[in-house]
């Protein structure tokens, strides 16, 4: 007899019991209304991913246990929908636990504990979890199905035992966040651990933005011989029905493929709206330059937000290009957003005149151009503290590694959006963003970049050219390659050795900057952990 499963890809919160629950809740009663059997859910979809610390703290498994129980008295009205919900379980005796429950006619009748626990990258679920080993099964209509959690089925030993125990279809919760091309890698993965088994599998992906991660969603549907036959919308939550006949699954119509570009884009506008809006912010203010870097930031928080809510700033200084104020205003027009300028020039000579004293005799250097950047900062952050939107700070993955970046200025801020795109990537979000509108004016992209801090200044005249130096950094940083393998690469020796040096010695900044979305698989952040002091060089 079929068997239907509806699979809710839901975007939790962190620590919102009772919104997550309502969302739970509101999946239930779609299911059941539709005639589903099985509601899947993801990974901790009760309490959010990941809780971190919060995970310490007694209270917090006590929440969670009542909110699980008070969720499984509200399901009672949904008759013989079996509902699976992630969770953290704490055991008499201290032993904690990811875990999932399947609730049924108001109660728990079974629970399952997470065996896998990762600890490398963004993940250390080993800081707060055991690991068990125990198989969860229960038969539905004559099929028999399995769960697991995430990390379980990224190995072969849990899907066997499931296997082993009769299961013709795993039931997998997933928080598993985004980097790019990380669909093709989870398919490929699960094709290998799963499908080997014969196992048809309900892959259910958390949505939604996670301080530094975003959760794409994407959930789908494998076939027992890996053929995918069902796949959910990505960076937005969905709901549906996939039945099963005798352990299969009958396939559904499957999207288009998203492009890389549109991939980060959407990931990028996600992670905007959930960092601002789950933190409670007005809205977001961002100081317009003239150049790419600030005007895409502009793209995305508009697409993101809403352009009632997001506010720009020019804040030209001695060295600002009329151009540059033309294409402000001109992006500022197109996306409708508010527009307002400051001239630094009378803050720039005041602070010149304090400390003329002390710098009697010392010529100018790239101090007077951090005290622009900083005044910058500083009128901002009053915005800021004014009106209670956020500062979205535009510094790109290139000038972060390099350091080609103010702190306390330019780095000034609550969010930083493009903190894990390097500046070639930069310019290919603009292009794809402008291939739905024209929002980004074209000689934004076309003039050489400039922080414009002194006369005639262009980024080149400090890095090397972008290709050159986003090809060191996506080897080294992002693959940790060494040196000899940037040499066999083609770089140059000179180049090389400069950008790993400017790499070593800027860590004591990123420490200080804000957070911003994930991109990568190795992003500045979670991903980095290098010492500040070391006398270690390669």
């Amino acid at each position: 007899m079929p068997v239907t499963v509806a699979l809710a890809q839901i975007n939790s919160t962190v620590g919102d019991l009772a919104g997550n629950a309502a969302r739970i809740l509101a999946a239930a009663r779609q299911a059941h209304a539709s005639g589903a059997d099985i509601l899947l859910t993801p990974e901790l979809s009760l309490v959010g991913y990941p809780p971190e610390d919060l995970l310490l703290r007694q209270s917090f498994y006590a929440k969670s246990h009542y909110a699980l129980h008070q969720l499984a008295a509200q399901l009672a009205e949904f008759k013989h929908l079996r509902v699976i919900v992630g969770h953290p379980l704490r055991e008499a005796g201290g032993r904690q636990y990811n875990a999932a429950s399947v609730l049924l006619d108001g109660d728990v009748i079974h629970t399952y504990r997470k065996h896998a626990l990762p600890n490398y990258t963004v993940f250390d679920e080993k800081r707060y979890f055991s690991a068990a080993d125990d198989v969860c099964t229960f038969d539905v209509k004559g099929t028999r199905f399995a769960i697991n959690i995430c990390e379980d089925t990224w190995y072969p030993e849990m899907p066997r035992k499931a296997r082993e125990q009769g299961a013709q279809v795993l039931l997998v919760l997933n928080a598993s966040p985004f980097h790019m091309h990380k669909q093709h890698l989870r398919i490929d993965t699960l094709r290998d651990t799963v499908s080997s088994q014969q196992l048809a599998m309900v892959y259910v992906n958390l949505v939604g933005a996670q301080d530094e991660l975003v959760f794409d969603g994407a959930s789908f549907v494998l076939d027992a011989t890996g053929q995918v036959r069902a796949q959910l919308k990505s960076f937005e939550e969905d709901f549906t029905l996939v039945s099963f006949d005798d352990g299969q699954p009958l396939p559904l119509p499957l999207p288009e493929p998203l492009s890389l570009e549109s991939q980060v884009y959407s990931a990028l506008v996600l992670g905007v709206r959930d960092y601002v809006g789950k933190n409670g912010f007005p809205g977001a203010i961002i100081g317009l330059s003239g150049g790419v870097d600030s005007a895409l930031t502009l793209a995305i928080a508009v697409d993101a937000l809403g352009k009632d809510k997001v506010r720009t700033v020019m804040m030209p200084s001695p060295y600002t290009a009329e151009i540059s104020w033309i294409d402000a205003r001109d992006m500022a027009a197109r996306l409708g957003v508010r527009y307002d300028e400051i001239s630094i020039a009378s803050c720039f000579d005041a602070f010149r005149d304090s400390l003329q004293p002390l710098f009697q005799g010392l010529a100018e250097d790239t101090t007077e151009e951090n005290l622009q950047a900083r005044i910058r900062g500083t009128l901002l952050m009053a915005l800021s503290n004014k009106t209670g939107a956020i500062v979205l700070t535009t510094g790109n993955k290139s000038e972060m590694a390099t350091g080609y970046c103010t702190l306390y200025g330019d780095m000034a801020g609550g969010y930083a959006v493009i903190k894990d795109i390097l500046k070639t990537m930069v310019y290919r979000l603009c292009d794809y963003r402008n291939a739905i509108a024209e929002v980004i004016p074209q000689r934004i992209l076309t003039r050489a970049p400039s922080a414009e801090l002194r006369p005639d200044q262009r980024d080149q005249d400090s890095l090397p050219p972008y290709e050159v130096l986003d090809g060191i950094l996506r080897l080294y940083m992002e693959e940790g390659e060494g040196v000899a393998e940037l040499l066999s690469a083609g770089y140059r020796k000179e180049d090389v050795d400069r950008i790993t040096r400017l790499v070593k010695i800027n860590e004591y900044k990123r420490r200080q900057a804000p957070v911003g979305p994930r991109i990568t698989h190795r992003a500045f952040g979670r991903d980095w952990r290098y010492p500040i002091t070391s006398k270690f060089s390669e």
